[in-house]
């Protein structure tokens, strides 16, 4: 690939950024997020579910003005909505916090891996009200839309 040498265990260096230029992650506004879990192995299970969830869920008071809005599990990967509001955090350190207290709380619990999440994440920022509630609208699609694809 032209972006940068694989290394299959921990994805590829030397990529470019798939981060908006000049854009201030830390700013107020809503990020559709999706976090692969590492080679998007199907990992996530029911008891890896409830950790995940918890966790997630904690960010709410771990980090002031951030509000977790609306998200789904996959068993390869999630989707989530954040919002932030006056927050002292940027999007980036949410989710550095989220992936390494989660690998933490899955190795205690069982997961035998090295890597539970891929390197990187996606993002978008969202603009609008209509681009939130049609996200929303794909989150809450996607489980039942992916069951299709897999058969």
């Amino acid at each position: 690939m032209s972006d940068g040498i694989y290394n299959r265990y921990t994805g590829y260096h030397n990529r470019q950024s798939i981060r908006l230029k000049n854009f201030d992650y830390n700013t107020d506004g809503a990020y559709f997020v999706t976090i692969c879990t590492f080679q998007k192995s199907k990992i996530i299970n029911d008891a890896y579910q409830l950790i995940l969830k918890k966790e997630l869920l904690g960010l709410n008071k771990r980090f002031k003005g951030i509000k977790v809005d609306y998200y789904v599990f996959m068993p390869n990967h999630f989707h989530i909505i954040f919002i932030f509001h006056n927050s002292q955090v940027g999007l980036s350190r949410v989710i550095q916090a989220f992936k390494s207290m989660t690998t933490l709380k899955l190795k205690k619990a069982g997961f035998r891996g090295t890597y539970f999440w891929q390197k990187n994440y996606y993002e978008h920022v969202v603009r609008n009200v209509t681009s939130l509630n049609r996200i929303r609208e794909y989150i809450k699609q996607n489980p039942e839309k992916e069951s299709y694809d897999f058969k």
